[in-house]
């Protein structure tokens, strides 16, 4: 049997705990580095209005002159917070009295506008305007720390430690996906083995959970099954032995009155009255080889590797010898190395019965062809009569017959539904393609479909 590669649900919840891990690390990134130039922000904007209201109370009780004074002293200090006063002081007509900027921005006194400005060509600053007087001004700025040097630092603190932390997250991931993943193994081994009593090795918990449960649940539906298909085998061997017990006795009874030399009539019946005793015991065997298969469809126990290309090859050989005599053109393409897990005697079954419904219905000079592909693809075809377009969609259906083959040969019409369980139980497609003239089975493996 082919199997197919599949991705593991583990390996995708562990590479998910990792990504989810990375992205909540970038989250806490993005909102710490929107806290922290917020809370930059938020302090030039109290440094700034702090220093306002104090030269409004120095004006206010000191006079224009006292105000120029300190405004001079200020810009001769070093501040050691880092941030760098900045003033304008105007009198009428625009007059500069005190302050080191050279230009009024765009913020209205009468309001005490505030707002971001820039000082020089690119120093970004935090700027307040008060108006003093109806004929006097004043602006304080300060320029904002440097906050790239912290965000700097920060963002290389949070990449280590995201890495760091999505590492400790898909280790931690990977240790519980792979127990998970050995639990739901042992399942799945039973599954394939068919072992019901998995469970007695499994290690029992103090509290079960829901994996704990589903190897229950499965542990049972398993014993189900067997006992059930040992139900089955025992009842079939029992019918088989019931029906062909009698049928044995019948049969050795006319061997005896066959003995007896009878008349040429009566030895005539006594002979026909053996082959349908013949063809009872073949349609049971049959029945129960469809019954079997349809039972274990999709079950690989028992199924070794089988070298298709050599047992086609020499049923072939066996069938030339047939086709000589019935005066049939038999010619096979087997091409080598064709290998898939099956039971060979069932394989061969399938084979047979294909050859055999073709070498029944075709007539004697009519050709049979047989080809064997990679995948695999077998196709039995020929160019015989071919079956009547009302009967191809029931032609493997059990019992069933087309009128023309009724009149024309024996038979319950088992084979080709006894085929298409076989192939169905290799995980094979039996089907009848269309074609001008004859008919054209085609078994087909999953990889060929």
């Amino acid at each position: 049997m082919i199997h197919r590669a599949q991705s593991s649900i583990f390996s995708r919840i562990v590479v998910l705990s990792i990504g989810l891990a990375l992205l909540l690390v970038a989250a806490l990134w993005l909102l710490t580095d929107r806290t922290i130039r917020n809370t930059l922000d938020e302090n030039a904007r109290q440094a700034v209005d702090l220093d306002l209201a104090g030269l409004v109370d120095i004006y206010a009780s000191g006079g224009g002159e006292e105000l120029q004074r300190r405004i001079a002293d200020r810009l001769a200090l070093t501040p050691t917070d880092g941030t760098v006063p900045h003033y304008l002081l105007l009198g009428p007509g625009g007059q500069r009295l005190a302050g080191d900027l050279d230009h009024w921005p765009a913020l209205d006194p009468a309001v005490s506008e505030s707002g971001r400005i820039v000082i020089g060509r690119a120093t970004p600053a935090f700027a307040r305007s008060t108006l003093l007087a109806p004929d006097k001004r004043l602006l304080v700025a300060h320029e904002a720390d440097d906050a790239l040097p912290l965000l700097q630092r920060v963002a290389l603190s949070f990449a280590a430690g995201g890495l760091l932390f999505a590492l400790v997250v898909g280790l931690f991931a990977r240790v519980t996906t792979r127990r998970l993943q050995c639990r739901i193994g042992v399942i799945n081994a039973a599954f394939q083995t068919g072992d019901s009593g998995f469970m007695d090795a499994c290690e029992q918990k103090a509290a079960p959970d829901e994996i704990d449960e589903l190897a229950s649940h499965s542990a049972a539906a398993l014993a189900r099954v067997q006992r059930l298909m040992e139900a089955y085998r025992d009842s079939s061997d029992q019918v088989a032995h019931e029906i062909r017990t009698p049928l044995t006795h019948l049969d050795n009874k006319l061997v005896k009155a066959l003995a007896a030399d009878p008349e040429a009539g009566i030895a005539q019946e006594l002979q026909a009255a053996r082959g349908e005793i013949r063809s009872l015991v073949h349609t049971l065997e049959s029945l129960l080889d469809i019954a079997s298969s349809n039972a274990r469809r999709g079950d690989p126990h028992s199924l070794r590797p089988v070298n298709l290309s050599r047992l086609s090859s020499r049923i072939c050989e066996l069938y030339s010898d047939s086709a000589e005599e019935s005066g049939h053109e038999f010619s096979w393409d087997i091409r080598p190395g064709v290998v898939i897990d099956g039971e060979e005697d069932q394989l061969a079954r399938l084979i047979t019965n294909l050859l055999d419904n073709a070498f029944k219905y075709v007539p004697s000079g009519g050709r049979i062809d047989m080809s064997l592909e990679p995948g695999p693809v077998l196709v039995v075809e020929d160019d015989g009569p071919g079956i009547p377009a009302g009967d191809r969609e029931r032609i493997f259906d059990r019992f069933y017959r087309s009128a023309d083959a009724a009149r024309d040969s024996h038979g319950a019409g088992l084979g080709l539904s006894l085929a298409k369980a076989i192939a169905e139980r290799h995980g094979l497609a039996l089907s009848l393609e269309m074609k001008d003239r004859g008919t054209r089975f085609v078994v087909r493996g999953e990889m060929a479909g």
